[in-house]
This record gives C-alpha cells, sequence and structure tokens, in this order.
C-alpha cells in the first residue's frame, strides 16, 4: 500500500497475510480499515462508500505537502492451481485551484507465463479485471463485496426489508444465473 489514506505516499507498506489468520490490531487511525478497503479495491474495484469519488481514498496531498499525490495498491495472490497472481492498481489525487481532481491511472494483472517463465500482463484496457479478479481467486464478487470485504457502513444489509435482502442473496448465490 502506498498514498492511500493514512499510508505515506513516500513509503510502500507491506503487509503479509499468514494461514490460517491474520489479525490486525492499532489505534484509531492507524489503517486498519484501509488496509481492508485496499483489498477490496484490489479484488474487485470498488471504491470504499464515502470518499467522495475516490478523493478520500487516496492520501491528502495538502498533508503530504505537495499538489499531486499518486498511490497505489499491490495485491498478490494464488489461485486454486497455485499460480501466483499480482494485481497493481495506481491512482492520482491532485490539488487544483479550488477542488481536488481524482483519478484512476491503471490498473494490471499479471502472472508468469508456466511454459515459457515470462512475466504476461493484461491491463484494464483490454480485459474486465474487475471479473477476472475474483473469478482467479474462486469466488464471486458479490461474496467478496457483501461478505468478506463489506465495509462497516454496509454491513447491517442482512437486516435490511425483504427485496433489498432477496436481490443481495440472489447476487452472493448467483441464483439469476440459474
Amino acid at each position: 500500500i502506498k498514498g492511500i489514506r493514512s499510508f505515506s505516499p513516500d513509503n510502500e507498506y507491506i503487509i503479509e497475510f499468514y494461514k490460517p489468520l491474520t489479525i490486525v490490531v492499532g489505534s484509531n487511525g492507524a489503517g486498519k480499515t484501509t488496509i481492508i478497503e485496499c483489498l477490496r479495491n484490489a479484488t474487485t474495484g470498488e471504491l470504499p462508500p464515502n470518499t467522495r469519488q475516490g478523493q478520500g481514498f487516496v492520501h491528502d496531498p495538502k498533508v503530504a505537502g505537495e499538489t499531486e499525490v499518486k498511490a497505489q495498491i499491490k495485491l498478490s495472490f494464488k489461485t486454486a492451481t497455485g499460480q501466483p497472481i499480482y494485481v497493481t492498481r495506481s491512482f492520482q489525487l491532485t490539488q487544483k485551484k479550488t477542488a481536488l481532481q481524482f483519478k484512476s491511472l491503471d490498473a494490471v494483472l499479471s502472472c508468469r507465463n508456466r511454459n515459457t517463465g515470462q512475466r504476461e500482463s493484461v491491463t484494464y484496457r483490454c480485459a474486465d479485471l474487475d471479473r477476472m479478479v475474483p473469478t482467479l481467486m474462486g469466488v464471486s464478487k458479490a461474496v467478496l463485496e457483501n461478505v468478506i470485504f463489506v465495509h462497516q457502513e454496509e454491513s447491517n444489509w442482512p437486516l435490511a426489508e425483504g427485496k433489498v435482502l432477496k436481490e443481495k442473496f440472489d447476487d452472493i448465490f448467483a441464483a439469476t444465473k440459474y
């Protein structure tokens, strides 16, 4: 993680998750929620709620003493077949005269070709990474968004009215596919 919320744009922070469980502990504002939001963004492409279309997701340029901050999330994971996959998403937040301007710069999925050993990459321009990454992880985007990486502000969806609840369950269990 680099340049996302409380994570400085000057340093790269590497967080390693161990099997079977990793517990993230820290004081308020240390970045616990940001870690989960970065995982969600890397896997689904979704920005956290209430970030003003990304402006509140990237480290504030004023705090950094800059007019522009570049941020990046890198995620590596292994598919069900054990193939290492790397996802990189890059962003930029620029302080204009009167407002902040957020821009998604790039999204890349890369891996090593098992036959040649060479690194192969695909960008968001060529493929729908937001659909590919969950598939490679062996889980649906709906499960990632609504169960695994559900934001605390959206976590009360199981208490929603019947219609909303049915839509969520249909999405999670892919009921509309059948």
